[in-house]
């Protein structure tokens, strides 16, 4: 099997197996034995069904003393005890036969489940001698820190665990691209097809979408933190997040998934927008954050119809129109693409809402703090200057030029800026050039660049001193809502537009070619206000 396989064959809705849904496992991360059996009522508290207790990060563990504090009835939660050595990634360095002995004692206590490595398993097998608890599953587990095997090695390595006695199999990789993911998700529904319980999941942040569709294809659980800075793993998301912004208690077979193509992709807010979304209009689907190196190469891999669409941001927008089957005549003019749609027959349907979203937001932005012509654009006849090159300064600047407006467009690298000048017959600039330029006053700005995005929020694409020409800028950034750019250019008298009025604008059209439904303003709006506080999202449990 290729490397980088499609998951287009994998199936999951085509299974016939009752199976029971996902759990949700918060590890347990404390170094004191009394705030780790408070963790166990925290993470029930979040809506969490699985504790895992990290015995390896306890300080100054001592097992016949600690376990019974740790594991004492009646507990919140079902326990998930593990007692990870260093050389599988844990922090335990002693002896090991203590450390299976500890994993024994846990089980005599009651643990609901002890995971124990497979390059102990045998070993600890014989120490059982038959004697592990009807109540305890055992989950044998591997852990590979480097990268994600072949479809191949991985069903050999989950073969060889369940040839140890294993109830439960996990393997957790790593990947070096995202592609890497598909060849879990294979083995994930592989496994379900054979009724083999398995935990299946891939570290690292090019993995994060296995730890949220892993119930689409049948995992026995997934690991969420008990909150940001908890992590067990690299790019472990909060068991909060899993529950209430994925809402992964509904993720099943037939789910459609969604998501967001970019790098970086982290800063992103559109899966609190489309999840949300989704959820109110009760369309079964989730939408999840895609950090892609190779665009083809994604497309190629996650070409099921259940990968049924895809939100396009930096630096994908452009080669998106290579990569689509179809591609709207407008988006074809723009030359970027910002949102893909499969159809039912497979193919890839382009279309760029960026436009849209960002010039109707300046307009309504210019017509709220200015007197204005309400029969034609505010933009016409403006000398409109965008900054950057790329998929978004492509939209505005076509969408300025509709509108009426005189557009300049200035790059880092001039090339660039002089290719889309001439594009839609505008003059070019570098960045230094615009420093200087102030041909008149009252000019409206458009930054379509990452410059000022989180983390880099000191960094502004042009000066204070150079701003006092413009009467409106605009900022693509929203990340933060208020940029250096913003605040500066605000500080000098211009009507400033965030673009958080772009991104709800473009997601709007987005939601609509995602689902097929009209877009209800309202319910839209009231939505968008939990972008500022995610925190004021509603618990799923």
């Amino acid at each position: 099997m290729a490397t980088a396989m499609s998951v287009s064959a994998v199936s999951p809705a085509a299974t016939a197996v009752a199976r029971p849904r996902t759990l949700v496992c918060v590890p347990a991360t404390a170094r004191a034995p009394r705030e780790m059996a408070a963790e166990l009522a925290a993470a029930a508290a979040l809506g969490a069904d699985v504790a895992e207790l990290r015995l390896d990060l306890l300080a100054g563990f001592a097992p016949r003393r600690d376990l019974p504090i740790i594991l004492a009835e009646p507990r919140p939660l079902p326990a998930l005890v593990t007692y990870r050595p260093k050389w599988e990634g844990g922090e335990y360095e002693g002896d090991d036969e203590r450390r299976l002995e500890a994993l024994m004692l846990a089980m005599e206590l009651g643990a609901e489940y002890v995971d124990i490595e497979l390059k102990a398993a045998d070993k600890f097998m014989r120490l059982l001698s038959g004697k592990k608890p009807e109540n305890c599953k055992l989950i044998v587990s591997s852990h590979n820190y480097e990268n994600t095997p072949s479809a191949e090695e991985l069903a050999d390595l989950v073969a060889q665990i369940q040839a140890t006695g294993a109830d439960i199999v996990k393997i957790a990789t790593t990947a070096t691209e995202i592609v890497d993911v598909a060849r879990m998700f294979q083995i994930l529904a592989h496994c379900q097809e054979k009724q083999v319980p398995i935990i299946g999941l891939v570290m690292n942040e090019r993995g994060f979408i296995s730890r949220v569709l892993c119930p689409k294809y049948g995992a026995y659980l997934t690991f969420g933190s008990l909150e940001k800075g908890r992590e067990s793993a690299p790019a472990q998301p909060t068991a909060a997040d899993l529950i209430n912004l994925y809402n992964i208690r509904q993720i099943g077979p037939d789910t459609k998934v969604f998501g967001i193509i970019g790098k970086p992709v982290g800063h992103s807010k559109s899966p609190i927008l489309h999840n949300e979304a989704f959820r109110s209009v009760g369309f079964n689907a989730v939408y999840v954050p895609f950090l892609v190196d190779d665009l083809a190469k994604f497309l190629n891999t996650y070409s099921s119809p259940d990968f049924a669409g895809f939100s396009c941001t930096i630096p994908h927008k452009e080669a998106a129109v290579r990569c689509c089957d179809e591609v709207d005549p407008i988006a074809r003019d723009i030359g970027a693409v910002n949102t893909m749609v499969r159809r039912p027959d497979g193919k890839l349907v382009g279309y760029n809402t960026d436009y849209v979203g960002a010039i109707s937001a300046i307009e309504d932005g210019i017509r709220a703090s200015q007197q204005t012509d309400p029969t034609t654009s505010p933009l016409a006849g403006r000398l409109f200057v965008v900054i950057g090159a790329g998929g978004a300064g492509k939209a505005l600047a076509y969408g300025a030029k509709e509108k009426g407006a005189r557009v300049v467009i200035a790059n880092r690298t001039f090339a660039r800026a002089q290719e889309l000048g001439n594009l839609i017959g505008g003059p070019a600039l570098t960045l230094a050039d615009l420093e200087n330029y102030h041909p008149e006053e009252g000019m409206i700005l458009a930054n379509t660049t990452a410059i000022g995005m989180h983390p880099n929020v000191n960094e502004t694409p042009l000066s204070k001193q150079a701003l006092k020409s413009y009467a409106v800028v605009f900022d693509a950034v929203y990340t933060p809502k208020e940029t250096r750019l913003l605040r500066e250019a605000a500080e000098c008298g211009a009507t400033v537009v965030s673009g958080l009025e772009m991104f709800i604008r473009q997601a709007m059209g987005q939601f609509e070619h995602f689902t097929g439904m009209p877009v209800d303003n309202e319910n839209f709006q009231a939505i968008t206000s939990s972008l500022d506080n995610p925190n004021t999202m509603k618990p799923r449990l």
